[in-house]
């Protein structure tokens, strides 16, 4: 049952064409939220769109390559035009990759860090800009129990979570220093099979023995439109601190 404790935002979600971005904008969509669902396949964000749109809900769908400043400008710069604010950035896209430390390469290790990492931070400078002059908003970092936990051939993809937590925490300090009204939090999902788990490998296509073991390892677990948390802090009075938060689930 919706509660309507985004009625009327703006939400931004990343990665939003499936697994979590895919779950959160569904239900921030499902909470009265107009819903901007981006992810760098744009097919995928239109089809996660139209899925809310069915439900008589509003949404966008938009291209966007979180690891480009340049993108997110344009996306964010869209979105001001057409609705004079952004309330809520959800920021999840993200990769996978797993190669022992000795066998990755330096370009394969910026890639994973240019899209978990600098995604996340470009997508949190430029929400920032975008809603301290509009009174606040919400900012919402997806990182993993990956950059808490360690686990084997995991190096980029932890060291960039980890780092994401660590970024979220001073954002917020910022933020709450500067009295924008914007709050920055983290969740901490545990392991979820969407489209970049399929490419949870050395050679970039999916193993039947390695992915058994790798859920065995990270828990993995279908994401859910009812039970995904990001938008639970987005609402005025869902939070009472501007604090840094850091949800593990």
């Amino acid at each position: 049952m919706s509660t309507g404790r985004v009625h009327a935002k703006i939400a931004l979600v990343t990665g939003g064409g499936s697994g979590i971005g895919r779950a959160t904008a569904i239900l921030l969509a499902n909470e009265g939220a107009t819903v901007i669902v981006s992810d760098i396949d744009a097919h995928a964000a239109e089809q996660v769109a139209n899925v809310i749109r069915d439900e008589a809900s509003e949404a966008e769908a938009v291209k966007l390559d979180v690891a480009e400043e340049s993108a997110w400008m344009a996306v964010i710069e869209g979105i001001l035009t057409r609705h004079q604010r952004i309330d809520v950035l959800v920021n999840n896209a993200g990769v996978s990759f797993a190669k022992p430390i000795a066998e990755t390469t330096l370009d394969e290790w910026r890639r994973v860090l240019s899209v978990n990492l600098d995604g996340a931070f470009l997508g949190t400078k430029h929400a920032i800009v975008a809603m301290r002059s509009r009174g606040g908003g919400s900012i919402i970092n997806v990182a993993s129990v990956s950059g808490i936990n360690a686990y084997p051939e995991a190096s980029a993809y932890g060291a960039s979570k980890a780092a994401v937590r660590h970024f979220s925490k001073i954002a917020a300090i910022e933020c709450a220093d500067a009295e924008t009204g914007i709050r920055v939090n983290v969740v901490t999902p545990g392991g979820v099979k969407p489209r970049c788990g399929s490419r949870w490998t050395s050679s970039g296509s999916w193993q039947p023995n390695r992915a058994e073991r790798t859920k065995r390892l990270r828990g993995w677990r279908a994401p859910h439109p009812h039970t995904s948390s990001p938008p639970r802090r987005t609402s005025s009075g869902a939070s009472s601190t501007l604090l840094p938060m850091s949800l593990l689930i």
